[in-house]
C-alpha cells in the first residue's frame, strides 16, 4: 500500500512540464508575499517628494551651471549635484578614450621601451582598485601641492596651489545670443563646404582634405560673427585675493578644486586602463592582410591607423567601451570619499538633514538609471552608424 501511494507522487516529480510549473508557481508565490510586505511597509512611510521644497540648510563647494547657497531649496541643490556629476562624466569619457586609444596604440608599437610602458601602466592601473586610486590622487598628489599663499603662479594668469587650478574662463557679456545664432549658421555653411568638397573628391579622385575645409570655413565665420556683434565674449582672468581679515581665495576666472582633479584623474588613469586593451585586442582581431595592403600602397603607420586599422576595429571595440563608459559612470558616486558635491554626497546631506531616505534613493536610482540609458542610447547610435552596411 505504501508503494501505492508513493507512485503518483513520483509520477509527479518525474514529469518535466509538471515540475516547471510547480516551482514557477513557488517562486510567483514567494514573490508575491515580498510585494505585499513591502507594500505593507511602505504604506507607514513617507513617501512624499514636498521635503525637496524645503530650503537645504547647506552650501556647496563646487559649482557649475547652477549657481546655489544655503536658501534654496533642496531640489535646486540637488540639481547642482546631477550638474557636478555630468560635467565629471563627460570630461572623463573623453579623456579616458584619448588615453585608452593612445595606449592601446602603444601597446602594439614596435619600439619595446614605449610598448613596455604602456604594459606597466595597464597592470598597475587596472588592478589596484579605484577608491584606492582616489584616495591616492586627493591626498599623495594634490593636497601635497604648495599652500594658496606659496602658490605657484605661471605669468600671473594661471595659479595652481591645493586649494585647486585657477584658469581664465570666458564669459558671456552682450550680444551673446546673436553671436550663438550666427555660429549655427556658420556650421550650416561648413557642413555644406564639406559636402561639396567630398563629391568634387569623387569626381577627381584626388583627396581635397573635405574636413579642414570645413573647419576652416566655420572658424572664419565665426570669427568674423564674433567681431561683429561686439566681440559678446571676454576672458575672465582669476586673481590671488589676500583680505587683511580672512583667508586667502581666488577671485574671477575658474577654479578645478582639488576634489574635481582627483576624481578625474582616478577615473580617467583607471577606465583608461580597460579602454587600453580593449583597443589592443579590438586591433589585433583584424585580419592583417589588411594592414599589409595599407603597406602596399604606400601608406605611413599613421595613415594606416587613421585610416584602415582604427575605422574596422571600431565596429569591434564599441559595445565593450560602451560598458566602461557606463561604469565610469555609476563610479563617480565614489566621489562621496573626498567630498566632491556630485549627486549621491548631496543626497546623504539631504538625508541626514531632512530624512526621507527612501524618496531620496529612488530620485538617485532614476538619476543614474537615466544617465546610463542616455550614454547607452548615444553609443547605439554611434554603433549603428559604423557598422557594415546590409550587415544584420
Amino acid at each position: 500500500m505504501a508503494a501505492a501511494t508513493s507512485t503518483p507522487r513520483l509520477r509527479f516529480w518525474h514529469n518535466r512540464r509538471q515540475r516547471r510549473l510547480a516551482i514557477q508557481a513557488a517562486f510567483l508565490a514567494a514573490l508575491l508575499l515580498l510585494i505585499l510586505y513591502s507594500i505593507s511597509r511602505a504604506t507607514r512611510l513617507s513617501l512624499g517628494f514636498d521635503f525637496l521644497n524645503g530650503p537645504a540648510g547647506f552650501a556647496i563647494s563646487n559649482h557649475w551651471l547652477v549657481e546655489v547657497d544655503a536658501g534654496d531649496p533642496r531640489w535646486r541643490v540637488y540639481l547642482a549635484g546631477v550638474a557636478n556629476t555630468v560635467r565629471l562624466v563627460i570630461a572623463g569619457i573623453i579623456l579616458a578614450t584619448l588615453l585608452g586609444v593612445v595606449m592601446g596604440v602603444a601597446r602594439l608599437s614596435g619600439n619595446w621601451l614605449v610598448s613596455r610602458v604602456a604594459l606597466v601602466y595597464v597592470e598597475i592601473f587596472r588592478n589596484t582598485p579605484l577608491l584606492v586610486q582616489i584616495v591616492f590622487w586627493y591626498t599623495a598628489v594634490l593636497l601635497k601641492l604648495p599652500r594658496i599663499d606659496a602658490e605657484r603662479d605661471f605669468n600671473g594668469v594661471v595659479y595652481l596651489s591645493n586649494r585647486g587650478l585657477a584658469l581664465p574662463w570666458p564669459e558671456p557679456e552682450g550680444a551673446i545670443l546673436p553671436w550663438l545664432v550666427l555660429c549655427v549658421a556658420a556650421a550650416a555653411a561648413a557642413y555644406y563646404v564639406r559636402r561639396r568638397r567630398i563629391l568634387l573628391d569623387e569626381r577627381t579622385g584626388r583627396s581635397g582634405a573635405a574636413n579642414r575645409w570645413a573647419l576652416a570655413t566655420f572658424l572664419a565665420l565665426a570669427a568674423v560673427a564674433f567681431a561683429v556683434t561686439g566681440l559678446p565674449v571676454i576672458v575672465d582672468s582669476p586673481t590671488l585675493f589676500r583680505p587683511d581679515v580672512g583667508a586667502i581665495e581666488y577671485r574671477g576666472g575658474m577654479v578645478v578644486t582639488p576634489e574635481f582633479m582627483a576624481m578625474l584623474l582616478a577615473l580617467v588613469v583607471y577606465t583608461g586602463a580597460f579602454i587600453t586593451e580593449i583597443v589592443r585586442g579590438s586591433i589585433q582581431a583584424l585580419a592583417r592582410g589588411q594592414t599589409e595592403a595599407a603597406m602596399a600602397l604606400g601608406m605611413t603607420g599613421y595613415q594606416r591607423m587613421t585610416l584602415i586599422i582604427l575605422p574596422q576595429a571600431l565596429r569591434t571595440m564599441i559595445p565593450a567601451v560602451t560598458n566602461q563608459f557606463l561604469n565610469l559612470s555609476k563610479n563617480s558616486s565614489l566621489a562621496v570619499v573626498i567630498g566632491y558635491s556630485e549627486l549621491f554626497f548631496i543626497s546623504g546631506v539631504v538625508i541626514n538633514n531632512a530624512g526621507h531616505a527612501v524618496p531620496m534613493f529612488i530620485i538617485i536610482i532614476s538619476t543614474y538609471v537615466t544617465l546610463s540609458l542616455l550614454i547607452s542610447a548615444a553609443m547605439n547610435w554611434l554603433n549603428r552608424r559604423v557598422q557594415l552596411v546590409g550587415r544584420s
